[in-house]
């Protein structure tokens, strides 16, 4: 256990551990299937903490919407047989007594759950006075500010071991991923809150078992804390998210298949070396940022010609004639067309603001 967490020296779970691998299944379905999944993780050696739905927020009535209290009971039993902690999500105050009831280890908050203020506030107030690690899931918009928020909030209630759990953005039109990753997100979290543990969920980011171990890699390789995948008996035949789910033998095939790297290394080959292509770096940015004062100014000064012909801002086919100009030359380059349009949106924007002002000054 590591002993920097607070509550270690009580004896706690904690969730600092690195790699902290989490696992189990999406729905606590039956007690035997329950009781079978975690026994079956354990024996792999490679599970940190157990987890199971108990309550299923869906999306559409009709759908199961979890077992429900009468599967803490199994889950308890399941702890009491491996001697691994336990972790399940919670939205609401009566779903925090209940956990607490059944001596869950480790709450978690979900994505459902955390992109409404009301509802994280509720639960924060249940759990005031309780000394219990917190994991938070991003909200399901991508708003990195409710993230934030949820976790003020939870830290207000004097909740001291929080962690985030990344499981994917919900994004229309997506079709690579169940909920599309947005790293640049949870990187953002990484870097405003540096001593929160931060856990991947590939399970719900992909939506399918056939990706969970390149997701689970690009995790590990952004420095993520650890992992939690769900797991199940019989994934084809699970009462829910049934094409993300694996079984036991084959989660521990997957973790063994990762490559855990270190954020650093004492060799000093490798810090000169990363030292000089890093001032490098710094150089070409310094370029790259007077280039794009040189690009700015010239649109400032487009600006002023239509200003005085009485031109507007937005010329759709110069545009169009940008992108497409851009595309190919970053092809040529080895430059992604996703990120082609990307920067150039943030070019176009900032071009507009700033012949904005001029027409208006």
């Amino acid at each position: 256990m590591d002993q920097s967490s607070p509550l270690a020296a009580l004896g706690k779970p904690s969730i600092h551990k690195k790699p902290l691998i989490i696992s189990g299944p999406c729905s606590a379905e039956t007690e035997q299937q329950t009781i079978e999944t975690c026994t079956r993780l354990a024996a792999t050696g490679k599970v940190d903490m157990l987890r199971a739905g108990i309550w299923k927020p869906r999306t559409k009535p009709g759908l199961f919407e979890g077992i429900g209290t009468k599967g803490l009971p199994w889950m308890k039993k399941a702890k009491d047989l491996t001697g691994l902690p336990i972790t399940v999500e919670v939205a609401t105050a009566k779903h925090v007594e209940d956990c607490l009831a059944f001596d869950v280890d480790v709450l978690w908050i979900g994505a459902r759950t955390t992109v409404n203020p009301f509802s994280v506030q509720e639960v924060a107030d249940a759990l005031r006075g309780v000394n219990i690690p917190v994991l938070i899931k991003n909200p399901i918009n991508p708003d990195i500010e409710l993230w934030t928020g949820a976790v003020e909030r939870i830290a207000k209630a004097g909740i001291k071991d929080i962690g985030l759990i990344h499981r994917g953005f919900s994004s229309y039109g997506n079709t690579d991923f169940r909920n599309a990753p947005m790293w640049h997100l949870p990187i953002e979290m990484k870097l405003r809150l540096p001593e929160l543990p931060l856990i991947c969920d590939p399970s719900h980011i992909g939506g399918r078992r056939d990706v969970l171990q390149s997701i689970a890699q690009k995790a590990i390789d952004l420095d993520y804390d650890g992992l939690m995948i769900e797991s199940h008996i019989d994934p084809d035949n699970a009462w829910s998210d049934a094409k993300q789910q694996v079984t036991p033998e084959r989660l521990g095939e997957l973790i063994d298949s990762l490559i855990w790297r270190a954020e650093t290394t004492d060799k000093q080959e490798f810090l000169t070396a990363l030292e000089r292509l890093r001032q490098q770096i710094n150089h070409i940015d310094d370029e790259i940022m007077q280039l794009i004062s040189n690009r700015m100014a010239i649109a400032e000064q487009i600006g002023v010609y239509k200003k005085e012909n009485n031109i507007t801002i937005l010329q759709p086919s110069r545009w169009g004639e940008i992108l497409e100009r851009g595309v190919k030359k970053g092809a040529k380059l080895g430059l992604t067309e996703d990120f082609i349009h990307k920067y150039l949106d943030a070019i176009h924007i900032e071009s507009i603001n700033r012949q904005n002002n001029v027409m208006n000054k």
